[in-house]
């Protein structure tokens, strides 16, 4: 797969996959044209050599593998993480909110949103809906409006004057978005969502029991720049992650195992049943290797690249990086250090990597916080920590991060796919 086309088949993905459930469907969808066998976690596996599956959780997690030709216990195993949620806004449980004649939606705040660009934006709504049928049956569906059904407006600066100096956002008051003119109308929005149900779920009354919705921008991924060489969307952090590490384990070498774990809730904390530090993946490792030595001595050989954005220097803002570590986007993927763990990247596994990308002519960078500003975390030291695997994270230069919108390289997005697919092809680390 060229650059150009790659790129593409990576913007159709993000403009699919609004919500983290959008995410996984979309990724199952792949799996299940490649040949790849669903496990459900409550029926027993019987694994095949070279074959392919996967597993969720929640519907919004999901792991990969391959489960290898080789003994694992010769070769170790390949494991890529990264994370399937996007800060965002999302919708309450009693959400309705009516002022002055217009109808809007309570919202909490997912993440570590930056919530100024949310503003003056064409907002749709997407996720999963929990509903009960005429019959009595629970089920559960997932949704995208795909149009645009509200906005938060900002207000004029000739009612805040000091708006471009010192203006402070109230989630709670300050983000509700607007769906429309009620008057004094009112509407359940329970009502309102059994009509974005799908067709299949029309044979009778429904009754919405609950919902897990999130607002997100209508505006599509785009490759913009006078030589288009910038990808500007939502959600790169993470879904350009998610894509090229599925992409390379398409096609990756079937004689040795091969992991991509994509989980939900890295962005509140990864502490949940589906997150990376709850025991989704080392669950999966117990039932492939369930004799506890074996799985021990394939981890001693295994090695786990975990794929995070990295904070790229803003050239309006470059005092916010240290000037030695201070990733440029297009110039290569980026080894992100902390002495504190918040990256779990130490000396042994940044020199494997930059060896691997060096074979395949990918070009390295650094990413170091300058000292006094705190960096993100990743679910590198969280997957380190829980099955004792060597680790390093690794990212592509973003800017914005955590905005409605992000920047990143159409070269560093094919940097990514490029060192992966060299990653889950070796065959002895």
């Amino acid at each position: 797969m060229n650059h150009k086309k790659y790129n593409k088949h990576l913007l159709d993905f993000i403009k699919n996959s609004p919500t983290p459930f959008h995410v996984v469907a979309n990724m199952q969808e792949s799996l299940d044209a490649a040949g790849f066998q669903h496990l459900k976690e409550e029926e027993r596996w019987q694994l095949i050599n070279g074959n392919g599956y996967y597993v969720t959780r929640n519907d919004s997690s999901i792991i990969v593998f391959i489960f290898g030709m080789k003994p694992s216990v010769e070769t170790g195993i390949r494991l890529v993480g990264g994370h399937t949620d996007s800060p965002c806004l999302k919708i309450k449980p009693q959400p309705e909110v009516y002022k002055n004649s217009y109808y809007q939606l309570g919202v909490e705040v997912y993440g570590g949103a930056l919530l100024g660009p949310w503003f003056d934006r064409d907002l749709s709504i997407a996720g999963k809906v929990s509903y009960q049928t005429e019959k009595g049956k629970l089920q559960e569906s997932l949704i995208d409006m795909k149009r645009p059904v509200g906005i938060i407006p900002s207000l004029a600066i000739h009612l805040d004057r000091d708006a471009n100096n010192n203006r402070s956002i109230d989630p709670q008051t300050d983000m509700l978005p607007i769906l429309y003119k009620c008057g004094n109308t009112r509407e359940d929005f329970r009502s309102i969502l059994a009509k974005e149900l799908p067709p299949s779920a029309h044979s009778g009354s429904v009754s919405i029991l609950d919902y897990d919705l999130y607002f997100y921008d209508c505006q599509l991924p785009a490759l913009i720049g006078f030589k288009e060489d910038f990808i500007s969307s939502a959600r790169l952090d993470n879904l350009l992650s998610c894509f090229a590490g599925l992409q390379a384990l398409l096609n990756s070498n079937k004689q040795i195992t091969s992991v991509l774990a994509c989980y939900d809730h890295e962005e509140v904390g990864s502490t949940s049943a589906i997150g990376a530090n709850g025991s989704f993946l080392e669950s999966l490792l117990d039932r492939i290797y369930s004799e506890p030595e074996e799985k021990s001595r394939v981890m001693a050989q295994s090695i786990l690249i975990s794929t995070d954005n990295a904070h790229g220097i803003h050239p309006n803002f470059p005092s916010k990086h240290d000037e030695n570590h201070a990733p440029v986007i297009n110039e290569g993927l980026v080894i992100k250090v902390n002495a504190n763990q918040r990256y779990a990247t130490n000396s042994t596994t940044s020199s494997f990597l930059k060896n691997l990308c060096k074979e395949i002519s990918v070009p390295t960078q650094y990413f170091v916080s300058r000292a006094g500003i705190p960096c993100g975390s990743t679910i590198g030291p969280i997957t380190a920590a829980n099955i004792g695997v060597k680790t390093i994270d690794v990212g592509v230069p973003t800017f914005a991060m955590h905005s409605i919108r992000e920047l990143a390289g159409a070269n560093d997005a094919y940097y990514l796919f490029q060192t992966l697919s060299a990653f889950l092809d070796i065959e002895k680390l």
